[in-house]
Order: C-alpha cells, then structure tokens, then sequence
C-alpha cells in the first residue's frame, strides 16, 4: 500500500504503472510491492526538481513588462498570446494577433518565406534560435523594418516545444545604415554614385553574358579651374551639378547607362548591352554640345566644355584594370590633342606608347650605366665652308635592344620622368670636357661648343649655378660655351629664362635663339634678350632647298634685314645640299649646319674633322 501522506497524484501514477508492471508476463512482484517501489521513485523525483512556480510568476512578469514584443506560439506556429509591446509595435490589439501563423507577420511574399524557414529550422534541424532583419506589416504606418528572433521553449510534456517570437524595433537603425551605405557611395555634391560604387558596377557589367559589349567613358571638364578661382567654389559647385544632370540626362536609360563623379571634374559613364563604338560616339558627342549651352548663375552664363576618352570592347577582353587603365590612357590622349574632343581608344597605339613609357622608365640606369655618348653636328661658315664655326653637341642614347636613339625620342621621356635635369647636366659637363680636350690640342684653332637647352632645363633656377660649375670644373672661360634655346623656353611662365640668360650673358656665354619667322625674331627686343646669334630653322630655309621663290626669298630677306638691324649674326640649320647653302649665302645667312656638311659625327669623327679645319 502507498505510504501515508503522499501526494494523490503520485499516489495514482504509481498505481497504473503498478498495475501495468504487474501484468506483464515474467514479473513476480505483487502489485503493492511494485506500488512501494514506484512511488519512493517518484517522491525521490519530486524531491530533486526545484519549485516552478516562482520562475513562472518571473517569467509572466517579464512577458507582460517587456519593451520587445513577444507572440507565444503553438506547434504548428500558430499565436497563441502576443504581450503588449508587440501590439503596440505592429499598431494593433495583441489579441488581433492571436489564431494567425507566425509567418503571416511578413510584409513581402520574401518575409514570409523567411519566418516560414526559421520555424522549419528550429523544427525539423533543431537549431535553437533564428534571428534575422525583415520586414512586417504595421496596421497603419505600412511597412517595419525589424530584428526578429525564434526560439523554442520546452513544453509541459518531455520533449515537446513551442516557438516564441520575439520583435525588437529597426526601423531607424536600418535607415540610418542605409543613409550611411548611400553616402559610403554617392558624390554628396551631385548625388551621382562615387568612383567606389562605379568600380563595383563594372566588376558586375565584366562579370555578364560574354555576348555583351561594355564601354566605358571618362570625362573631364577642360579649365574648371578657371571658372572656380575666377566665379568662386559656390559656383563651381552649380556648374558641377550641372554638369551631373546633362550627363545624366544623355546616357541614364541607354544601354542601362550610369553616370558617376569620380573626382574634382571628372565623371565616369558606363553603359552595357550590344551597340557600336559609333552609337557609344554619337552619344559623348550629344553630351558634349550639352555641355557647351551655357548655365547661366549669377546673370552669368557660363558653359564648360569636356574632353572625353571611349573605351568600347567585350565583357570578356580584359578586366577592370586594363578597361579603366584604357579610358584615362584615351582621356590624356583627347586632351592633349587640344581637349574640348574625344578619343576612342585605340589598341595598336596603347602597345607603342607602352614600349615608349618602358623606354622612358630606364633612362636613369642608362646614364647609369654609361649607355649615353655625344654626338655632334659641325657648323661651318657658309663664305669659307673648311672653317668651322661652332660644332653642335647632342645626346645619342646606345639602347642594348633598339640601338642608337637620338635625342627627340627620349628627351619627351626624360620631360615626363624628371630626367631632364640629370641629361642636361651629363650633356654639359661632357661637352666641356670636349671642348678643354679640343683647345689643348688645337688651341684658338678649336672652335666653340653650343648645347641646346632642353625646355625643363632652360627654365631650370638652378642653371647658372650648373653651367658656372661646369666652366670652373674644366677650366673654361665663358665665351666658349654658346647655349641655344627656342621661343617655347623663353616664354614659359614656369622658369627665370630672361634673368637666367642676363646673367650667363654677364659672364660671358654666348646665347643663341632658334627662330622661324619674324615673332620669335621679335622677342630679342621685347624681352631684352642678350642674344648674339640668331638660327633660322624650319619651312624659311626649306623653301630654299630646290629653289628660290620669290615671296620665300622675300621672307628670308627680310629676317636677314631685321637681324643685321638687331646686330647679330645669322646661321641655319637642317641645310640639305651644298645649293641650298650657296642660297643662303648669298642673302646673307653667315654659317650653317645639316647634311651638307655631316649629319652627325662621333667623338673621333669630329676631333679629325677639327684637325683637318684646324690646318
């Protein structure tokens, strides 16, 4: 019999498994026996487990108090009671949310199926919770944007559990994270996307249907600089957003076209699908004219104009790099071709401008490494061709692949990589080293040496510092030096040009300008320049190479007048043929050089072509 005092319930559970242990096959025991038994199992049982009943007060507590909306749910997921927090957050009564599905919280078809696969995930895979930002549908403001989370509570038989859903407020902070995603790549002046989100829409166009073109453009607006000094940054800034919306307005919706702002003035258009470089064209050329309407700020009407590089391929002819690398290489090219145009890009002309940037790129270990020589063209008077009057000197570049280069293509180069400096002064030091060689030995006999100034040089502030050095280091004095330089030099904002040439003139050296008509002729006596000698270059000695024409003789007369009027003397270069130099002879060119005389010529050729003028 059960003991005095137990609990009825378990009084009863002990009895059916009694009574059911008693009549299975095999078990001797008499049911009250078995009844002692498991009922001293039972009240061990209760023993052991702590008291409910607090923890559930605390939890109710906390269900009804809480600011997180919470929807208690059956099995199947059905709600059984939502607390007020989530009613007030849906803008509903928490018992209009009873006898609906979990899932049918969800806004969009998508939500749906989202809280739908977070039940199956807590069901079928046993996971404990599942949380994830979605939308619901408020009653009245329309859609919410929430963190939802689902987890199982055990229920009141062994094994069994229920979903509870619990909501919490996103709404601001998901909109404020997207604010701040569409500043992280957007222009905050054009609110056109950046070059981040423009880099990031291109991967994608590379990554389509191989049958797709892309092309890629660059803008640029030419002088922005001017408008923004001379009208101030406030209008710059309209003029920038002006630009925005005619870019815009020509590309958005052709070809899935997208414009961005990717620098200061610079935008970039993109556009994918299956067209030809000639439509791609016949749009930048659209933008192009609407750019040039004026925008009228201020009761000014200001229009810009754009030069433009188009990049036109396949969505499988390189990746991004080489496409981006291709549009600017075509905007450099539209620019320098006198900006306000396009360029499409072209490949065969990108593979011998890359041999040219390689070429220009080692010129520092080629001097280095003494793969430089001079080279020289002898000058001689035209009255008596077997004196010479000066001897030219020049760089000759030995390449180890591509051999002898002269001067024109690498001096560009060394422009670009700031290697003109180093040329110039390796071009000086050795061409006085020469000309000490050639007074020692020949004496008054030797003849002078003119170096002509590359234009970074000739501007340099440093250049009378270089030249004075080179003149003491040999031992030379000035008047043996002639330096030659050209209009572009002269007239370069950049440099000191006039006072550098004042003071060289001062101590002594000899100035020459390269001339080829009567306005560089002119600059002598506007700027005051201390030239002795004038060299007449380009299409006025040309004209004289098969004949003599009457308005060419004309021109060349006069610059000879105007010369002898100006006190200095006359010489010419790129003379062909002995005819030619016997012309200019006569109308008074006093010495010349060109293939007439030697094209170029060695150091030993011209310390023999010395010795043989010296005797």
């Amino acid at each position: 019999m059960p003991e005095p005092g137990a609990a009825p319930g378990l009084v009863d559970v002990a009895r059916r498994w009694a009574a059911t242990l008693a009549d299975t096959k095999g078990v001797s025991l008499p049911q009250e026996q078995l009844e002692q038994l498991l009922l001293g199992v039972a009240q061990d049982a209760v023993q052991t487990e702590p008291n409910h009943r607090p923890a559930l007060l605390r939890f109710t507590k906390l269900y009804s108090a809480s600011p997180i909306g919470i929807a208690l749910a059956d099995h199947d997921g059905e709600i059984v009671e939502a607390n007020a927090a989530l009613g007030k957050l849906l803008g509903c009564r928490p018992a209009a949310l009873r006898g609906r599905r979990i899932p049918e919280l969800g806004s969009t078809e998508h939500d749906v199926s989202r809280l739908r696969g977070g039940l199956d995930q807590l069901r079928k895979l046993g996971q404990q919770t599942h949380q994830e930002r979605l939308l619901l549908d408020h009653s009245e403001e329309g859609t919410l944007w929430v963190d939802v989370t689902l987890a199982d509570l055990p229920g009141d038989r062994p094994g069994s559990s229920y979903p509870v859903l619990m909501v919490s407020d996103a709404n601001e902070i998901h909109l404020l994270q997207e604010q701040l995603l569409h500043q992280n790549v957007h222009d905050a002046l054009t609110g056109l996307p950046n070059a981040t989100a423009f880099t990031n829409a291109l991967e994608s166009a590379l990554a389509g249907p191989g049958l797709e073109q892309v092309a890629l453009v660059y803008l640029d607006v030419d002088g922005f600089k001017v408008i923004n000094d001379g009208l101030g940054a406030g209008v710059g800034d309209q003029v920038l957003r002006g630009v925005a919306n005619k870019l815009k307005a020509v590309f958005t919706g052709k070809h899935n076209g997208s414009v961005a702002r990717l620098s200061g003035d610079g935008f970039a258009v993109l556009l994918r699908g299956e067209f030809s470089p000639t439509h791609v064209i016949g749009l930048v050329e659209q933008a192009l004219e609407e750019l040039a309407e004026p925008i009228y700020l201020g009761g000014n009407g200001i229009g810009v104009s754009a030069s433009a590089g188009i990049v036109v391929r396949s969505v499988t002819d390189g990746g991004p790099e080489e496409l981006l690398r291709a549009a600017e290489i075509a905007l450099h090219r539209a620019k320098e071709a006198g900006k306000a145009q396009w360029m499409l890009f072209d490949p065969e002309l990108d593979a011998r401008d890359r041999g040219r940037y390689r070429l220009g790129a080692v010129i520092a270990g080629a001097l280095e490494n003494g793969e430089f020589s001079l080279i020289y063209q002898p000058t001689v008077k035209l009255a008596k061709p077997d004196q010479l009057a000066a001897v030219n000197a020049g760089l000759r570049w030995n390449h180890p692949e591509k051999g002898e280069l002269d001067s024109d293509e690498f001096y560009p180069l060394a422009q670009t990589t700031g290697m003109t400096i180093p040329l110039g002064r390796w071009l000086l030091a050795e061409s006085l080293a020469a000309t000490a060689r050639w007074r020692r030995r020949f004496g008054e006999a030797a003849p002078d040496v003119c170096v002509r100034l590359p234009n970074r040089l000739a501007i340099e502030p440093d250049l009378v510092l270089l030249v004075k050095e080179q003149l003491d280091r040999h031992n030379l004095p000035a008047h043996a030096l002639r330096l030659c330089t050209d209009r572009e030099s002269v007239l370069d904002p950049r440099g000191e040009v006039l006072d550098s040439f004042a003071v060289l003139s001062d101590l002594g050296a000899q100035l020459v300008l390269t001339i080829s008509g009567s306005a560089d002729l002119e600059l002598i006596p506007q700027h005051r320049l201390p030239v002795r000698h004038v060299i007449l270059s380009g299409a006025v000695i040309d004209a004289l190479a098969a004949g003599e024409d009457e308005a060419d003789v004309r021109h060349l007369t006069q610059l000879v007048s105007r010369a002898k009027e100006l006190n200095l003397r006359i010489g010419a270069e790129g003379v062909r043929n002995h005819d030619q130099a016997e012309r200019l002879r006569r109308h008074g060119v006093l010495a010349a050089r060109g293939s007439f005389v030697a094209d170029s010529a060695t150091g030993d050729e011209v310390d023999e072509l010395i010795e043989r003028h010296a005797h």
